[in-house]
């Protein structure tokens, strides 16, 4: 029931000045958010890279309705991208883009979606870094999926995010393994029917390690997104078995979470890279992650009294 309340909030300018006001709000924000401007992520990655960690970096927005909100979004990513060719960091920093903030839900969107999108992987390719291309529910996946076919054709790095729960997930696995991708498995977070998704934790857990084997078994380069301890030592007890080398994949997980973990994966040789979010759209990132998993709201909310 909290789902549609949350999300009924996020479009509530009333909300949003409360929301933005309340001191525990800002709290908050300020510990999963790195900041409203490129000026302030800069100072971060070269933090996180100095301790030997590598980043992936998200501009968030929502609720795009035109095609010049699309170009913004598309021109604030090409902005980003500036800065990082400045720091000379390569891979260490890519970014992760949503196509639903190129357009994609505009008439015509899934062309709107490639050509801006396009724009941000050929400008990535030019410092010698990448582009991730994040999952989003389950009706925009094979829009997405196209593009990143047709994006690997001239761009072979471009990686996309594939969802545990989705019972999809495990035969879209299988391709990409086959194909030599970049792929980042999530358990995933969208509020998906039981038609196309598991419901349970522990279904999701069962296919999120059947679906991992898959990806270490094959050609792709996996990037285990999870910050659940159990499923790190899976995943590397199974990268083990597969003989990949420590850069032969990597683990993701959030800014402001488990900051410690970050740092002993990092120490151990593994590959870590943080997904970091930046932007002043933050309510709208924040309130929809909220309705599309209410249980964040008590994760949130315990993780600003205690340090992981």
């Amino acid at each position: 029931m909290l789902g549609p309340v949350i999300l009924a909030a996020s479009r509530s300018d009333r909300m949003r000045r409360l929301v933005t006001a309340a001191p525990v709000t800002r709290q908050v924000v300020d510990r999963f958010i790195a900041g409203e401007t490129v000026d302030d992520v800069v100072p971060i990655v070269r933090d996180l890279t100095a301790k030997g960690l590598e980043l992936t970096l998200d501009v968030v927005g929502e609720d795009i309705t035109t095609p010049e909100q699309a170009t913004a979004a598309r021109d604030a990513y090409l902005l980003l991208i500036d800065r990082l060719g400045a720091l000379g960091l390569g891979e260490r920093a890519e970014v992760s883009v949503k196509l639903s903030m190129f357009g994609q839900a505009l008439p015509d969107g899934h062309d709107i979606a490639h050509r801006n999108v396009r724009r941000v992987v050929e400008a990535a390719d030019a410092i010698g870094t990448t582009v991730t291309l994040d999952a989003e529910d389950h009706t925009t996946l094979d829009s997405m999926f196209a593009i990143h076919e047709d994006l690997r054709r001239d761009f072979p790095k471009t990686g996309c995010v594939i969802q545990a729960y989705l019972f999809r997930t495990e035969a879209d696995a299988r391709r990409l393994a086959a194909s030599g991708s970049r792929v980042r498995l999530v358990k995933g977070a969208y509020k998906e029917p039981a038609e196309v998704a598991y419901q349970d934790k522990r279904e999701i857990d069962k296919a999120y390690v059947r679906i991992l084997r898959v990806l270490m078994d094959g050609d792709c380069y996996p990037m285990v997104g999870s910050h659940d301890p159990r499923l790190i030592s899976i995943a590397q007890e199974l990268a083990h078995r597969a003989q990949r080398k420590p850069d032969e994949y990597e683990f993701q997980m959030l800014y402001g979470i488990r900051g410690e973990e970050h740092l002993r994966l990092a120490a151990e040789g593994h590959r870590m890279r943080v997904y970091t979010a930046y932007g002043t759209d933050w309510y709208g990132y924040f309130m929809r992650r909220l309705a599309e998993k209410p249980a964040n709201l008590r994760f949130f909310v315990r993780s600003t009294l205690t340090k992981h």
